[in-house]
Order: structure tokens, then C-alpha cells, then sequence
């Protein structure tokens, strides 16, 4: 099983103008997350970004990146417009790393490529991991999935699902946190920029959502560890710095 990763890197970003090039301990943070992916047993990695500066930066450490169109609505027409550029095969696989995930376990990214390699339904694989605690269920800035007998995605919302209704119930409940890393076959990477986008994504702000609407399935591998967080905020970035530096 082969496969090749993509990092999507915009340059805006409201809450940390920039993001994709601040510093971590002396390399960019995009330089951080490829070297992450290069980890992971990769046969290639792209940057594709919108932004000049970060395809010269790529280029400074000898990572390919790729120039994409600035309007992009989501990460995954991003990657869509790299493969057609590329020319990459219909049956390759195409992992979408977060360009502000400097600390991405490698092992987690061959996983979902692993999965999806494995999967005869699904068009997309992705992850998630076990929640325990009410708090984080009931956060709308964490974004739930539930998953039916196959592995397979029935929905991913921001909003408690399955919702605990009885107290019974709530002390053990199945719920699972959503990882945002896909794996995509080429093939559906080109279909995918021609669906016409939902009212259930644009309501919950999930691009994943656009999928399973036409009638696609997304295998889900859960994992057993919490993956470190991505890079948001100031505090964010002030943890990642340290942690370099140990």
C-alpha cells in the first residue's frame, strides 16, 4: 500500500495572520507538519497552498509544493485541483494533512491511508477517538461522529451525538471526537469538486457532511490515543514552541 500526502496551507487566517510560516523553533510551522508526514512512509508530499512565499519556503527545504487557486471553498478541493495538476492516478491515495498540525502523530496518517486501502465502500477514510467525559460531547467546537456496524460515518455534527437523553445512559455512553485527517482516492477527489455543496455542511460548517449528502461513505478508523491538538490560537503556538524546544 502506497500512498501520498497533501498539505492544504492558506495563508489568511483570522485568529494568526500567517499561520502556515510562523516560527517553531526555527523552521515555519508547514515545514514542521511535512517533516511529521514524511514520517509516516509516505511516497510523496505536496504543500498546496495560495500564497507565493510558502511555495518559496517549500522549496528552501526541498518539499514540492504546488501553486492552487485562492478561492477554494475547503482543503479537499484544494488537494482535488494538486491531483489534477500532478496528474495523479484515478486509484492512487491522498492523505489531507492540516498545515497547523505540527505535532501529527506519522503513525496516524499511515492508518487512515491503511484503512481506506482496506475499504471496498468507502470513497474516504478518516479517524476518531473514544470521548469521556460529558464536557467535550456537550463542546460545540468539537465535532462528534457516530458510525454504523460496517465503520462506516452515519453523521458527523457539532452537536452531542448519540444524545445521552437518559443519566443511565450518559455514564456509558459510545460517543467518539472526530480527527480531521481524510485519506481520498484520486478518482473521488475529481468527483468531489464537481458536487454541488449542502445546506447540512454550510449548517454545521463540515465539508465531510457535502459527502455522505450524495450518498458516499467515509470509513472511520478509531484510535486509541487523543492526537495533540492543531495550532488555533497564540496560546496554541506558545505550547508547540516549548515543546520543541524540550
Amino acid at each position: 500500500m502506497t500512498f501520498k500526502v497533501v498539505i492544504p496551507a492558506r495563508y489568511a487566517s483570522t485568529r494568526l495572520p500567517g499561520k502556515p510560516l510562523l516560527d517553531i523553533a526555527g523552521k515555519p510551522m508547514v515545514i514542521r507538519v511535512a517533516e511529521q508526514a514524511a514520517k509516516s512512509g509516505a511516497s510523496e508530499i505536496v504543500i498546496a497552498t495560495d500564497f507565493e512565499k510558502i511555495s518559496q519556503v517549500a522549496a528552501q527545504h526541498d518539499i514540492k509544493a504546488v501553486m492552487t487557486h485562492i478561492d477554494h471553498a475547503s482543503g479537499t478541493e484544494r488537494i482535488a485541483e494538486v491531483a489534477q495538476k500532478l496528474s495523479w492516478s484515478d486509484g492512487d491515495i491522498v492523505v489531507n494533512v492540516q498545515g497547523d498540525e505540527p505535532l501529527i502523530e506519522p503513525a496516524l496518517i499511515a492508518e487512515v491511508a491503511q484503512h481506506l486501502a482496506n475499504s471496498k465502500d468507502a470513497v474516504m477514510a478518516t479517524a476518531c477517538h473514544a470521548i469521556h467525559d460529558e464536557a467535550a460531547l456537550l463542546n460545540s467546537n468539537i465535532v462528534k461522529v457516530v458510525i454504523d456496524a460496517h465503520g462506516n460515518a452515519l453523521y458527523f455534527s457539532r452537536a452531542p451525538i448519540p444524545y445521552p437523553r437518559d443519566d443511565v445512559y450518559k455514564n456509558n455512553i459510545q460517543a467518539y471526537r472526530h480527527i480531521g485527517i481524510y485519506a481520498y482516492r484520486v478518482g473521488f477527489l475529481k468527483q468531489y469538486a464537481e458536487l454541488a455543496s449542502t445546506e447540512l455542511e454550510k449548517i454545521e460548517s463540515l465539508e465531510q457532511l457535502r459527502v455522505l449528502h450524495h450518498g458516499y461513505k467515509i470509513g472511520v478508523t478509531i484510535t486509541r490515543n487523543a492526537p495533540a491538538s492543531g495550532v488555533d490560537t497564540q496560546e496554541d503556538l506558545d505550547y508547540v514552541r516549548r515543546l520543541f524546544l524540550i
